[in-house]
């Protein structure tokens, strides 16, 4: 039920222009089984660092029938070696014991419709052998020669072999390894690799359609989630985009809607690289500009829709052309400056007197209306100033503009809609009453599985409110991290807005560090690092991790919310303001955010940055450490900076740590918290770290005190409930006991020879 992330990510270099031959553009493999043959240690696993791609090498011994040879010399590879297989797994090998053949099989899996496998075999000599000895073998596939000639391994060099057309159609591959008539000695493998060879469907999508598409992309900025290949795999092709699917041929894109997404500009010459394209829409946008001849090109085209833009001139004769011989469905209807008979747009000489009248009277009808609409505003003016006068506002003016910001700013989200009756419902006609501010209420509510939820609505009194309400569902549609709050939904429906996110049980930070509701209790020091650590692992998200990055504005206890495991998330993105940090350094704003938060750069210059949300979580980590609100009550209003700063002149901390924390606490620990919170505070920001160094020194924080209290742990229970496990399997045996790729001796075959061995 939460949100995916990654804890880690390592990236192996591949040194070579080409591995793995077999694996191209038109064949793509999934492996089933990577063997060391014949290890002298039966569990152990080769891996990254011993194989520099970290291809992880599973041992194949312990046959009755095998004996296992092995040596210390290091073994070459050929100046051409195209699979790089680790000197530790080819050191180790088997040969049979009492006969000249090596015999084994496996088997497809049920699931696998009529598969092609390809066996890469690896061989080195790993004895000295004497003038008079020959070891040469050949490889059978149920009784076919696999490869096209013998093998004779060379000493300590590295021989690879595969087959280059996979092989399909078998219930069972029998694998037969003989030593030819000429040989002395029984053959040998190093290791083996067995792969089974995917279906074409899944290839990428053709290369002139992702450029097409790409530029299509970035010429109108579509804001849709379109992110890897468009058409593979098939499962995962992009939202209003259909694709063909030959079995040898990349698929191509065939249809591509973008009715009402808000295009701006010409129509892009991009989409006649779309040679494939047989239904493309772009219907209902703001599209200006010529129809190109080159859309009347496309040879596979059989329905386009340019119906309600602002299109002008004339349609192209070879659209024209197929939409009257019925091979073309051609829509352009609701284009007032588009002549769509096919002929010229100029007037006729009879009427160019008339032009020239309209070209007259037309600017002076303009003259006019624009004369009767500033009389209009001056006089809205006055009446504006005499409602404000009052503390009345008109009804009817604050609707107008309602659903004049309803028409601007429509929330097209990805995220469920719901339906105000939905919402009565979910809330029992808003009966409970988490919490007020300035946009309206929220409301507890469950959905229909029972799922708790926090119903936010959007007041009908509230005219500020409004723009954040829209600038928090925004961000909360594209911003998706563990420790920030995550939006189930919202609601649109007529003057009715609201959000839906997740519902986080104990309420505020600043409701625990006041003891102001029934949910808080007093937090410990370790709870409250981490509730700092995870605070400030959120915004470090929205300032590295958001693409454009985003700097939220309203840092303080009241919008750090905690779960039921006092788990914290930021919230509120009502001001939040996104901006290109490749670019700028700050942006120039209206000074809004909370009074005791605010950076006091910020304030004097009205240029904000990521160091104004650090100043802001600065004040945070002193009212985390102290318990008292950012400005202390009093005559005086002193804020907790300076009242912070007073104490600490003096050199001792427990002058300034919360009562309620009983003086249980590492003292390091929270000098250090004191002297990361003093540094976020510093009056210029280039003197601020950024949240990036404040989530690494925290983390040193929370090592400092869980070495003087390690069994002071945050959560009930296990202190870890994810126990990390450095090895990729629990044990060996279940790679066996799970693959279905089974191998053992020919000769245990029967049942009465026993159990098989791997």
């Amino acid at each position: 039920m939460g949100i995916p992330f990654i804890s880690g990510l390592e990236l192996r270099p591949i040194n070579k222009n080409e591995v793995y031959p077999f694996v191209n553009v038109t064949q793509a493999v999934d492996l089933h089984r990577r063997l060391n043959v014949g290890p002298t240690d039966n569990g152990l696993l080769i891996r990254y660092p011993d194989d520099p791609y970290d291809r992880i090498w599973e041992p194949w011994s312990n046959v009755p029938y095998w004996a296992e040879i092995s040596t210390s010399s290091a073994i070459q590879g050929a100046d051409n070696d195209l699979f790089e297989v680790p000197s530790v797994v080819m050191q180790t090998a088997i040969q049979p014991v009492d006969s000249t053949d090596i015999k084994f099989y496996w088997a497809p899996k049920p699931q696998d419709k009529d598969p092609k496998y390809i066996a890469v075999m690896h061989f080195a000599e790993l004895q000295k052998l004497k003038r008079k000895d020959l070891r040469q073998f050949e490889v059978y596939l149920n009784g076919i020669p696999w490869y096209d000639q013998a093998i004779n391994p060379r000493y300590l060099y590295r021989d690879t072999v595969y087959n280059s057309n996979p092989k399909r159609g078998y219930l069972q591959y029998n694998i037969l390894v003989s030593a030819t008539s000429n040989s002395t000695l029984p053959p040998i493998i190093n290791a083996m690799e067995i792969f089974m060879v995917l279906q074409t469907a899944e290839l990428a999508t053709d290369s002139e359609d992702v450029i097409a598409i790409n530029a299509i992309k970035r010429s109108y900025q579509v804001k849709k989630n379109w992110i890897g290949d468009p058409c593979a795999p098939k499962i995962y092709a992009w939202e209003r985009v259909n694709c063909s699917y030959a079995f040898s041929n990349p698929p191509r894109i065939t249809t591509l809607n973008l009715s009402s997404n808000g295009l701006v500009g010409s129509i892009s010459t991009a989409f006649a690289n779309l040679t494939a394209i047989q239904y493309l829409d772009l219907s209902h946008n703001n599209l200006t500009g010529s129809i190109p001849d080159v859309l009347g090109q496309l040879p596979s085209l059989v329905f386009l829709d340019l119906t309600n833009n602002q299109l002008n001139g004339s349609i192209p004769a070879n659209l024209l052309k197929k939409s009257q011989d019925g091979s073309l469905t051609l829509r352009v209807g609701d284009n007032l400056n588009l002549c769509a008979n096919g002929t010229s747009c100029e007037l006729p000489p009879n009427k160019k007197s008339s032009a020239i009248s309209a070209v007259i009277i037309v600017p002076v009808i303009v003259l006019v209306l624009l004369l009767v609409v500033i009389f209009v505003l001056c006089r809205m003016r006055k009446w504006r100033a005499l409602a404000a006068n009052t503390s009345v506002r008109p009804q009817s003016e604050y609707n107008l503009k309602r659903k004049k910001d309803y028409a601007d700013n429509s929330l097209q989200l990805e995220n469920r809609q719901f339906t105000y009756k939905e919402l009565e419902v979910i809330t029992e006609k808003f009966q409970r009453v988490l919490g007020e501010g300035g946009f309206g209420a929220v409301y507890d509510g469950f959905l229909e599985d029972g799922t708790q939820v926090a119903v936010k609505i959007l007041s009908q009194s509230s005219s500020q409110g409004f723009k954040e309400f829209l600038a928090e569902a925004q961000h909360l549609a594209r911003v998706h991290h563990r420790n920030l709050v995550s939006m189930i939904g919202y609601c649109n429906d007529g003057e009715n807005l609201a959000l839906v996110y997740e519902f986080m049980s104990e309420g505020t930070l600043q409701d625990h560090l006041r003891g102001r509701s029934d949910r808080a209790r007093p937090l410990t020091w370790r709870q409250r690092l981490h509730i700092a650590l995870e605070s400030a692992q959120g915004l470090e998200y929205l300032h590295k991790g958001c693409k454009p990055p985003l700097i939220h504005r309203d840092v303080k206890t009241n919008n750090i919310l905690l779960n039921a495991n006092l788990e914290a998330k930021i919230a509120d993105f009502g001001l939040s303001k996104a901006f290109n940090s490749d670019i700028n350094t700050h942006v120039s704003t209206a000074v809004v955010g909370t009074p005791g938060y605010l950076d006091p750069e910020y304030y004097s210059t009205f240029q904000i940055s990521e160091k104004s949300d650090v100043y802001s979580f600065g004040v945070v980590l002193l009212e985390v450490i102290t318990g008292q609100p950012s400005i202390l009550p009093g005559a005086e209003r002193v804020h907790v900076i300076h009242w912070v700063r007073q104490r600490l002149a003096k050199g001792f901390i427990e002058t300034i740590v919360d009562e309620r924390m009983e003086g249980k606490f590492n003292v390091n620990s929270v000098w250090k918290v004191a002297d990361i919170a003093l540094k976020c505070t510093a009056q210029s920001s280039n003197d601020r770290p950024t949240m990036t160094d404040v989530v690494m020194q925290l983390k040193e924080c929370l090592e400092l005190e869980g070495a003087g209290q390690g069994s002071n742990n945050l959560y009930s229970g296990s202190s870890n409930p994810h126990p990390r496990s450095d090895n990729l399997y629990s044990e060996p045996s279940e790679i066996s006991q799970n693959s279905a790729f089974e191998m053992e001796h020919m000769a245990m075959l029967s049942p009465a020879n026993g159990p098989a061995a791997r």
